[in-house]
């Protein structure tokens, strides 16, 4: 049977000023209002069943000093207002705004400072050539946080409603776009508990925020390959843990191996499997992909790796130029055999952040392997052109994958 849709358009006077309130109904249901008005700019509100939330706006009275856009480096600086909204057992999330940038007074028994019940996202805003302001995939952030936040007993959220707050949120701080090369701001929601009880349950009360920055390359090489050193001692993650998910502890448990490779005067750990220690998992906190003789393989999503964004786009572009590409088991004794037998062409490691960053050596035990002479190479090559060059509109966006902020 097909869904019924009715759409009603109702028009009011306030303040001399006619309101449009477009009501979406889907068999009945209300799912979803956009509120806009030209005296109230930015406003937003949604609905889902009976409650309807909007977005807020304060806009600060004491604006930062912005830094130098080519010594930006990857976190150092944050911009004048920041997204906020709330979460209570029974009234759900509410209360959202638009706030000038100001820290957080936690209890000291907060529920995230001990049991850290909490997750993140990373995005991006680009400011493309001709002058427009774009988001990629922030769709797939949303589903993604979304994910997270049911594995670790967090309330969803509305995405929609999320991404528009993001886009009114850069609209804001747009000034705060650098527009030197491959400069972008970086887009950073988190949510976490704030009960204030040491005990271990799922929250009640949660805060929502997102944060933005101004940021250059994340790696001060920049496309320069990394030595990356093969974890042996340490694991990240687990399948039936948390290891597909933004959880920060996720992180925190990394730092150990990042530390270890760092003694060792390497850059980065490449993870194994924390059941049989043999097949390759992610590298650092990124995705990561080999290119085995003619194959491009990046380990199968089995439960214990992050589903990176940067990582299904890169499949679906290789896939889409006629590249053999396969999600997989990799074992650490193929690509040693791989490499044995000259057909180790290329590694790289996927994400946000760096995009691309090229693996130039990797040291499994006492063995050192370099890979295509400590050289970026053609595809890694590729695939950074091509995917940097859609996001800050260099080139045709052929996949859709853009979102103007308008």
């Amino acid at each position: 049977m097909h869904r019924r849709l009715f759409l009603f358009e109702i028009a009011a006077i306030l303040q001399k000023n006619i309101v449009i309130a477009i009501y979406i109904f889907t068999n009945c249901r209300i799912s979803d209002i956009i509120y806009r008005n030209k005296c109230l700019k930015g406003k937003l509100i949604t609905k889902e069943g009976a409650k309807t939330m909007e977005l807020k706006i304060t806009k600060t009275t004491n604006p930062k000093q912005k830094p130098d856009q080519t010594k930006l480096g990857f976190g150092n600086y944050y911009t004048d207002h920041m997204f906020v909204m709330n979460y209570d057992d029974g009234e759900g999330w509410h209360d959202a705004r638009i706030v000038p940038y100001a820290p957080f007074e936690l209890d000291p028994s907060s529920m995230v400072l001990h049991y850290a019940q909490e997750c993140f996202e990373g995005l991006k805003a680009y400011r493309t050539v001709d002058g427009k302001i774009q988001l990629f995939r922030p769709d797939k952030n949303m589903a993604r946080m979304n994910a997270s936040c049911e594995r670790l007993c967090i309330p969803k959220f509305d995405g929609d409603f999320v991404i528009k707050a993001i886009k009114e949120l850069v609209k804001v701080d747009q000034d705060w776009i650098p527009t030197e090369k491959d400069t972008s701001l970086y887009i950073r929601p988190f949510v976490f508990a704030v009960d204030h009880h040491v005990g271990v349950h799922p929250a009640k009360h949660l805060i929502f925020c997102v944060i933005l920055s101004p940021v250059g390359a994340y790696y001060a090489k920049g496309l320069a390959p990394v030595k990356i050193y093969v974890e042996q001692k340490y694991v990240r993650a687990v399948i039936g843990g948390t290891g597909y998910t933004k959880a920060g502890a996720n992180y925190a448990i990394s730092l150990k191996g990042q530390e270890e490779a760092a003694e060792q005067g390497y850059e980065q750990t490449l993870w194994l499997d924390g059941v049989e220690r043999k097949y390759v998992e992610e590298v650092g906190a990124m995705n990561v992909m080999f290119v085995l003789g003619d194959e491009v393989v990046t380990p199968e999503l089995r439960g214990s790796i992050l589903g990176g964004i940067t990582r299904m786009s890169i499949v679906e572009l290789l896939k889409a130029k006629g590249y053999k590409v396969s999600e997989r088991l990799l074992s650490i004794d193929e690509i040693v055999d791989a490499f044995k037998k000259g057909e180790l062409k290329e590694a790289f490691g996927t994400g946000t952040a760096a995009v691309i960053s090229p693996i130039g050596e990797l040291k499994y035990g006492d063995l050192v392997m370099p890979i295509n002479d400590g050289k970026i190479g053609p595809i890694s090559q590729m695939l950074y052109d091509t995917l940097t060059g859609i996001q800050w509109g260099r080139i045709p966006d052929e996949f859709g994958w853009t979102q103007v902020v308008e």
